[in-house]
């Protein structure tokens, strides 16, 4: 991004956004960093637990505009003025109150009027702090019972609260879920409807605004009082509703996060707004009007640089119009694939509940925004202009805004002299939100392609550059940038607690390249691999050592592989299907079932899967059976036999279907593999290819059926070993039941003794279970050679000891005869 054709393209983008008129500067409340002084997005920011107080204010209702006489159909009694009666609020940032303009009631929310017995006040609330249900209930009347002034009941002024206030029996809360404790007496209900056009005063400024309660579908039960404290310079909520009804847009802070002579109270100007609280809180109480105060934690945001506290505040910036293309955006989301699948509907929330997009940065980095000012600091902003200069920053870099002066800068746009220059850059989500125009579509590679096959980020993304992406694609071009993305988790130590930077008290566990040096690049690409990382990722030395152990595995099998490949020539050896033996059939077809099952998994970015199966197919249908079957074959025919070059040219295949397979995990030793294959180019340039989707009838169920019979024999041989019958299975000869599963008319009968590893197989046409006997006990001699035993061991006069098979392949070889 720092490329000054990067920095050209994005403000190009940003052209196109101001010719659509979908840009404006307006005064409206923004996450203000008071640590870094400027504007932020949702996405530079973090949340940290923060302490803040909590606390109940009384809001007196004026006499103007409460139509008592009205509210006598409510059930008002008529010795009862309205007019004396507060609205009780409830806010979490004191500080604000000095902004305060209006109250907020939910329209079809029941509110009541009290009584407290003890003091005579008249409060209206939500009636849902009654219901046990309730969030509040609890905190609220443990907090806010009346205080024991000895045993007079007639307490008028005392203090409205106490920390033993609750101790006292009188001020129980009663049992039943509608009842309210005895201190606190219901008068009337009513819907908040009726409550809106009342007036009421500031609870500590003597000002002459007038402040009226306003109906307002963002007031819930779910926390507070049913009464919102409304500041339209801090919040968004507060704003909408304060542009709705024309309150002031009051933000009495600065940029250092002070309150201003413009709070309106002498002794806060100046003060930081969060050391203002408890200020605040000393002006209420010395004015009566502080009903209660709690202590309040939560999670509260804080910029990603500076950490310190967000403050909501409205100032003058630069947005852009998301409501303009909102609805194309929320379209576009659903032509993209989403892994995982609920990626969808967290973007779909942000897009949904995001405001107009804030722009504009007050730092002295980055790409700038270029807007001149006029007389009356009117702005000039305009498509035309911006064009001219991205023109201008692709040949000397965007800093040429900062380096020149605005005379300078006006000459070289046909502007006229005199304006002034302004000193905002463009938000940072600008510069990566247009990759897609600076990246994609101008690089050779791409041919001109706009839409990326994916885009890869963490989970927190869908409020930063995924939605950035598709903001600025979809404002400048209609269109989506990505057809696809893929949302990681987070590395996380075995507690669940994140491993970043961000975090404080941050450690880092282990340096990657001492990883590197002790396991090899590989371990670590596939201990990647081996996670799901659609979920966080737990790190610790132990899980490492586990994957690193299957890496062995893996570069075990394929050596082993290799090593047996060392007298072939594919070009001469290879070997039709045709005479391959069933075994070599069912590997093969193992295989490509493999290669279908990888391919599938990497075209939706499963690599655990991938991993997964690789680490089983190794393990289980080479390590176990294929390779270990065949040591008779490979070591004992002659080498130009076709039973052994069959599986030489199985085993080829597998060598080079798993380096291609694997490349993309296991980069320098799959590369490795391919050399020793005598390849002369590199793996890593190779395609998948296909998969064959022919397959022999019936085998892979054959032989499910002759492996679970496999596991029986060498329960029985393990058996025989342990009663001292035989040592090795070479020893022994078996007799395996028929039972109707058809092993005398397949072709399995020639895999037999390969397949279990003994002598000599004899299929029983009864129901007896799997027998073991000895093989020199049925006449048969020892092979010195490949150490089976045989009926014909000793039949050539000049090798003796030897098998008819061994005997010929000594002959072959032209060994001296005795």
């Amino acid at each position: 991004t720092l490329d000054p054709a990067y920095e050209a393209e994005t403000l190009r983008v940003f052209a196109t956004l101001v010719g659509k008129n979908l840009v404006y500067q307006g005064l409206r409340p923004v996450l203000w960093s008071t640590g870094c002084q400027t504007a932020l997005a949702e996405a530079e920011i973090e949340y940290k637990e923060k302490v803040d107080p909590a606390i109940y204010v009384k809001f007196p209702l004026t006499g103007e505009h409460t139509r008592s006489g009205d509210y006598h159909l409510f059930g008002i009694p008529k010795d009862v003025q309205l007019k004396n009666a507060s609205l009780l609020i409830w806010t979490t940032t004191p500080w604000t109150l000095p902004a305060n303009l209006a109250v907020a009631v939910a329209p079809n929310l029941e509110y009541k009027l009290y009584r407290n017995r003890y003091t005579n006040e008249l409060l209206i609330i939500g009636s849902f702090i009654e219901k046990h249900e309730s969030k509040l209930r609890e905190s609220f009347f443990s907090t806010q019972a009346p205080p024991i002034n000895g045993d007079d009941d007639n307490v008028v002024d005392a203090p409205p609260f106490s920390s033993d206030a609750t101790t006292h029996p009188r001020y129980e809360a009663q049992t039943e879920k509608t009842d309210v404790p005895s201190w606190l007496e219901p008068l009337a209900s009513f819907i908040g409807s009726a409550l809106v056009g009342l007036t009421y005063k500031h609870p500590f400024l003597a000002d002459d605004r007038t402040r009226q309660v306003f109906s307002a579908d963002f007031v819930t039960a779910e926390a507070g009082t049913g009464l919102v404290h409304i500041a339209p310079g801090h919040g968004q909520d507060d704003y909408q509703l304060g542009k709705e009804h024309g309150l002031e847009i009051l933000a009495p802070v600065d940029d250092r996060g002070c309150l201003t002579a413009a709070a309106g109270v002498p002794e806060l100007t100046g003060v930081y707004v969060f050391k203002a609280n408890p200020l605040v809180i000393q002006i209420l109480k010395d004015k009566g009007h502080l009903f209660a105060e709690q202590e309040y934690r939560h999670d509260y945001p804080h910029c990603w640089r500076s950490k310190t506290p967000i403050v909501f505040r409205a100032v003058k910036q630069w947005f852009i119009k998301v409501d303009a293309f909102r609805a194309d955006a929320l379209i576009a989301i659903d032509g993209v694939k989403w892994i995982p699948e609920n990626g969808r509907n967290r973007i779909r929330g942000a897009v949904e509940s995001r405001p107009d997009w804030c722009i504009s940065r007050q730092r002295t980095w980055g790409i700038p925004l270029p807007v001149f000012f006029g007389e009356g600091e009117q702005p000039l902003l305009s498509e035309k202009v911006v064009r001219a200069f991205a023109d201008i920053v692709e040949k000397e870099g965007a800093g040429i805004w900062f380096s020149k002066s605005a005379d300078e800068l006006a000459t070289a746009l046909n502007l006229p002299l005199g304006l002034k220059k302004g000193k905002d850059t463009l938000d940072v989500w600008i510069d990566s939100g247009t990759s897609w125009a600076a990246v994609t579509a101008k690089r050779p590679e791409f041919n001109g392609q706009k839409t990326a096959d994916l885009y890869l980020e963490g989970s927190d993304q869908h409020r930063g550059w995924f939605q950035s992406s598709l903001l600025t694609s979809v404002a400048a071009t209609g269109a989506a940038p990505y057809r696809a993305v893929l949302t990681n988790g987070f590395v996380v130590d075995q507690e669940r607690k994140k491993l970043s930077k961000s975090n404080e008290g941050y450690q880092k566990p282990v340096d990657l390249m001492s990883l590197v040096n002790e396991h090899g690049a590989d371990v670590l690409r596939l201990w990647v691999a081996s996670q799901d990382y659609q979920d966080d990722i737990p790190f610790s030395h132990d899980i490492f050592a586990r994957v690193a152990d299957t890496y062995r595995s893996i570069r075990n099998t394929l050596r082993i592989l290799l090593g047996n490949l060392a007298d072939f020539d594919p070009a001469k050896d290879a070997v039709a299907p045709e005479q391959w033996t069933e075994l070599d059939h069912y590997i093969h077809e193992c295989f490509l079932d493999l290669k279908q099952e990888v391919l599938q998994s990497y075209a939706t970015y499963q690599f655990s899967q991938v991993y997964q199966a690789v680490n089983r197919f190794c393990a289980v249908e080479l390590s176990a059976l294929y390779v270990d079957v065949l040591k008779d074959r490979m070591y004992c025919d002659a080498k130009t036999s076709v039973d052994r070059q069959a599986a030489q040219t199985i085993m080829y295949e597998l060598v080079e279907g798993l380096s291609k397979l694997l490349a993309p995990l296991l980069p320098y030793t799959t590369e490795e593999a391919w050399q020793a294959l005598k390849k002369q180019d590199s793996v890593h340039r190779q395609v998948f290819g296909s998969v064959s989707t022919e397959r022999i009838s019936n085998l892979k169920a054959n032989w499910t059926e002759l492996l679970e019979l496999r596991d029986r024999v060498n329960e029985k041989l393990e058996i025989a070993r342990r009663d001292k019958l035989i040592g090795k299975s070479t020893e022994a000869t078996i007799s395996i039941p028929d039972k109707g599963n058809a092993i005398s008319q397949s072709r399995w009968k020639q895999n037999l003794e390969e397949v279990f590893g003994v002598s000599k197989v004899s299929v029983e046409d009864s129901e007896a279970e799997v027998t073991v006997t000895r093989a020199e006990d049925h006449g048969m001699k020892k092979c010195i050679r490949c150490w089976k035993y045989w009926d014909h061991v000793g039949t050539h006069a000049d090798h003796p000891e030897l098998c008819d098979r061994c005997t010929k392949v000594m002959l072959d070889f032209g060994e001296p005869q005795r």
